[in-house]
């Protein structure tokens, strides 16, 4: 399987990510927590800034931690050893062709990982295929479609609209996060519950105002920039606008909101 990761395997684009997984701990994950002895796979871990979050929030669950990226393996791994956590084992697989036998698994956890394949609905078979019956998948995605914010600006939509068209042409769905119930039913999970997480900005939350709008949302279209106008997707001017406006968001009366999904299923129980 190949896998075009849009926004690209630099340094920035890693710090990016580690300050995204740091800022939106309590809202995307303070209610994942799994049982001392389940063997939980995490799937897609990239360079691992979701990975120190399960492993701390589960200390005595085992973790299987995949990556399709053997660069990204060895940063989550640097990660890792980094927090001190022993309850990780890091490997580069690809979640097509999954290296694990047909039930093994307690839990699956895959975090903004969908979004970039082009047959989400054949991943997570095959995820479910390494869940034992009964057991859960947690996926959670996000929607650029639900970016709304204050002062309003269409040149910044356009920037938006800019990555999630980049992303789509790359095979995957920036839109995803609200189709995810309708995925996993195609699937074949039962269970299936998906919960909103809206991220509400403004001035009076400064962690946010940085680790959010700043150093997540606008750095992320900020990093799409010569792609966009390589493609031909908006001018120069027109793109510099946009991004200048996602900034505009982040000043002492702007407002800026954005909206993750949540879900978890759980694997059918089979007749035996």
């Amino acid at each position: 399987m190949t896998r075009t990761y849009v926004h690209g395997y630099d340094p920035r684009e890693a710090l990016r990510l580690q300050d995204q997984a740091s800022t939106l701990v309590e809202l995307l994950h303070a209610d994942t927590r799994y049982p001392e002895g389940s063997r939980v796979l995490e799937a897609g871990c990239g360079v691992g800034a979701q990975t120190v979050i399960l492993a701390a929030h589960s200390p005595k669950a085992h973790i299987i931690s995949i990556d399709i990226s053997a660069a990204s393996v060895a940063e989550a791994r640097k990660a890792v050893a980094a927090a001190g956590f022993r309850n990780v084992v890091l490997q580069q697989a690809d979640l097509f062709q999954l290296p694990f036998a047909p039930e093994s698994f307690d839990h699956v956890f895959l975090c903004f990982v969908l979004e970039h394949l082009a047959r989400p609905v054949a991943a997570l078979n095959m995820l479910k295929a390494v869940l034992k019956p009964g057991g859960t998948l947690t996926a959670i995605e996000g929607d650029h479609g639900s970016t709304f914010f204050h002062p309003d600006s269409e040149a910044a939509h356009r920037a938006i609209r800019c990555q999630v068209e980049l992303q789509a042409r790359a095979g995957g769905n920036a839109l995803i996060g609200r189709q995810l119930h309708p995925l996993l039913r195609e699937a074949g999970f039962d269970e299936i519950h998906v919960s909103p997480r809206m991220v509400y900005v403004d001035s009076g939350k400064p962690g946010l105002v940085e680790g959010f709008t700043k150093k997540t949302f606008t750095a992320m279209i900020e990093g799409v920039r010569q792609p966009a106008l390589a493609a031909g997707l908006a001018t120069a001017a027109d793109f510099d606008q946009g991004v200048a406006d996602l900034h505009r968001t982040a000043e002492a009366d702007g407002v800026f909101c954005y909206t993750f999904f949540k879900a978890r299923a759980v694997a059918p129980v089979r007749n035996r």
